[in-house]
């Protein structure tokens, strides 16, 4: 299946290219993803949970940043394995500058699909990755922009075909110590009753 689209963005090349091979900015704009973990550079395990349609599954893999240009581009290369279906997938980002201090980023490559995923037909398929892709640029613009200054939806869009988990994602970079989770605190006394 061919993935492809491009987006515009007011800010440099420079400072997208910063944005976009940060690892919490990262975690934090890619839709559904509730976990990614640095597991060397350049290199990551991703969980995900994505709905498609009437078919929703858990997805975790590897997540890999090559081809490195900066601040031209780069190649992300997807592996992911679910219940429902295998996904594996080699995309391109152009990064563009146009004028006024703007960019474009341009994405262009292939999926490949298998198990239910791949029956549920690459048109529903298709449209779900244009709403994902959608959904990243829009959260990537509000982290260049702050949420006041991104443009509303229409009002006349349609529902995104997909939902992506609220929480928001657990980065874990190997080069700092996990925090130690506090214990609860104790139960509280019963209180007596004064007659």
């Amino acid at each position: 299946m061919k993935i492809e689209g491009d987006y515009s963005l007011k800010a440099s090349p420079a400072i997208i290219w910063e944005k976009l091979l940060d690892t919490e900015t990262l975690a934090r704009i890619t839709p559904g993803v509730t976990h990614l973990e640095m597991t060397e550079p350049d290199q990551f395990i991703a969980t995900s949970e994505i709905k498609i349609g009437p078919v929703q599954g858990a997805f975790k893999g590897n997540l890999a940043i090559k081809d490195k240009k900066e601040p031209d581009g780069f190649t992300l290369v997807l592996s992911q394995k679910s219940k429902i279906g295998n996904a594996s997938a080699e995309v391109k980002l152009h990064i563009l500058p146009l004028e006024n201090e703007e960019t474009k980023v341009r994405y262009e490559g292939k999926a490949k699909l298998s198990g239910l995923l791949a029956r549920t037909g690459q048109r529903v398929i298709g449209g779900v990755v244009k709403t994902l892709a959608k959904q990243f640029f829009k959260a990537l613009e509000t982290e260049l922009n702050g949420p006041d200054k991104v443009k509303p939806e229409s009002a006349t869009e349609p529902t995104p075909a997909s939902t992506v988990a609220e929480e928001a994602p657990k980065v874990v970079d190997p080069n700092i110590p996990p925090t130690p989770t506090p214990p609860p605190p104790p139960p509280a006394p019963p209180s007596e009753s004064i007659q």
